[in-house]
C-alpha cells in the first residue's frame, strides 16, 4: 500500500465523519439558518467525497457527477435561503 492510498483512506475517512457531523446538524439544528448552513456543508462534502472516488477509481465520470452536484446544491441553497428571507422563491 503507498502513501497516496493511504492519504485517499485517510481523506475518504475525514471527509465521511464530516458528513456525518453535518447530519446531525441538519437533523438537530436550533433554527432554521442553522440547518441551512449545515446543508450547504452537506453538499460540499458530498462534491468532496465523490471527487476522491474518481480519484481513487481513476474515472472521469465522477468529476462530472461532482459538478452536477455542486451546481443543485448552490441552486438549492439559494432557494432556501430566498423562501427563508422573503417568503417565496420566484418572485
Amino acid at each position: 500500500m503507498t502513501i497516496f492510498q493511504l492519504a485517499l483512506d485517510f481523506a475518504t475517512l475525514a471527509v465521511a465523519l464530516a458528513m456525518v457531523l453535518c447530519g446531525v446538524r441538519l437533523l438537530r439544528g436550533p433554527d432554521m439558518p442553522d440547518r441551512i448552513l449545515a446543508l450547504d456543508t452537506l453538499y460540499i462534502n458530498v462534491v468532496a467525497l465523490v471527487i476522491l472516488l474518481g480519484v481513487r477509481w481513476q474515472t472521469a465520470m465522477m468529476f462530472e457527477a461532482a459538478l452536477i452536484v455542486a451546481m443543485l446544491g448552490f441552486v438549492g441553497t439559494v432557494a432556501l435561503a430566498r423562501y427563508i428571507s422573503r417568503g417565496d422563491v420566484v418572485e
